[in-house]
Order: structure tokens, then sequence, then C-alpha cells
């Protein structure tokens, strides 16, 4: 079971402890935001976001800065 099933649904997620969006499509992203999960504890925690619509530019409205 991945950290990230329960978000399987979503492209876009923010980590609350950064403020950075993490596009899980792009595997750079992806292995970055895993390394955090696992740190912070960050599903225990409620440290992830999800965003409606699933864009960066929702992302960028929450206060979040993409990765890039």
């Amino acid at each position: 079971m991945s950290a990230l099933d329960r978000f399987e649904n979503h492209q876009i997620l923010g980590f609350r402890k950064n403020m950075k969006a993490y596009d899980v499509k792009n595997q750079q992203h992806l292995d970055e935001l895993l390394v955090l999960i696992e740190k912070h504890e960050a599903l225990k925690n409620n440290l992830i976001q999800t965003f409606a619509p699933d864009t960066f530019d929702e992302a960028k409205n929450r206060g979040f800065k993409p990765l890039n």
C-alpha cells in the first residue's frame, strides 16, 4: 500500500509544512514528496493538501508555490 493511495484521483498535492505544490505525475516531485511524507509523518499529521480544481493555479490561490 502506497502512502498516496488515498490521493489516487489527485495530480497536484500540497505539503503544508513548506507550502509547496507537487505534481505527483512528475517522478522527481513524487520522490521528494514521498520523502517528506515519511520524514514528517505527513498523513498522520494532516500535512497534505488537495486542490479542486486539481491545478497549480488553484494551489497558488491557496498560497502554495509550485516545486519547480
